[in-house]
């Protein structure tokens, strides 16, 4: 029996897809799953056996509390990097297209799960905190997943902006720096979108509702915390990168990133 072989040109356009496939499923689990479990907010400095900063921005006195998804949105930025990276402009588009349609249709089936008439059993029996008090299960189910209008508006603008401003600054920075130098174009673009990401989504959210300092406040503690780790995730950047040459050959890796930049000199 004959056996076909397919074409190097075929089989590097299916690794090519493998990759894209991949790292699309890296980024939209994360990202659904961020706006998910934003709705905790807890302390950074206790998680790592530290006091309160206690810092004074603007007349308020901040720390860093923080979205429990921001402790797993540094996988979004890697991932993004290097869709960006091998696949431009209209990749990322893409997937952060796809991404706010999910994240959306994720909203609106629980909006709907939360109208749902609770089953007595579930709502009242056995439900006891640590300290033996009784608590209402649906109440609590919709406490958490309630999640205010503005506040999903806003991150989802945010999100399609930071992503937006992300491909434009990363490939910007390429132009400057060549194949050489992705730690400046891959931070530098994370650091950039991410100012613009922190401060987008506390407006639209909280507008109205705080003051606008305390909400500048926030957003700088935000944006320290996105900055830090953004420094912090840069070797992994080139793990990625590495791996992906690896299996893509560095000759094909190399011509994918060069056909990327070419497609992406427009900010939209």
């Amino acid at each position: 029996m004959k056996t076909v072989t397919a074409p190097p040109d075929l089989r590097l356009d299916q690794k090519k897809n493998r990759i894209f496939i991949i790292l699309c499923g890296i980024f939209l689990t994360n990202a659904i799953l961020a706006e998910m479990i934003g709705v905790k907010i807890f302390s950074g400095e206790t998680t790592l056996g530290l006091q309160p900063a206690h810092l004074h921005i603007l007349g308020f006195t901040m720390d860093f509390n923080l979205t429990a998804g921001a402790v797993i949105w540094p996988v979004v930025f890697i991932t993004s990097d290097l869709i960006n990276e091998y696949f431009g402009k209209p990749g990322v588009k893409r997937i952060s297209y796809l991404s706010a349609v999910l994240i959306a249709y994720v909203f609106i089936v629980v909006f709907f799960s939360m109208k749902l008439p609770p089953a007595d059993f579930w709502m009242n029996t056995n439900n006891k905190d640590a300290a033996g008090n009784y608590f209402n299960m649906d109440f609590a189910f919709n406490k958490i997943f309630g999640q205010g209008n503005r506040i999903i508006i806003g991150s989802l603008s945010a999100f399609l902006l930071g992503q937006l401003v992300d491909v434009f600054a990363f490939h910007k920075l390429r132009q400057v720096t060549g194949n050489k130098m992705l730690w400046l174009r891959a931070t530098g673009s994370t650091l950039i979108s991410q100012f613009i990401d922190s401060f987008v989504v506390l407006f639209i959210a909280f507008y109205g509702i705080f003051d606008n300092d305390q909400i500048v406040a926030i957003g700088i503690t935000n944006y320290i915390y996105k900055f830090v780790v953004a420094i912090l995730l840069t070797p992994l950047i080139y793990v990625g990168h590495y791996f992906i040459d690896q299996y893509l050959g560095k000759e094909y890796a190399h011509r994918l990133s060069e056909e990327a930049a070419k497609e992406s000199d427009s900010f939209l």
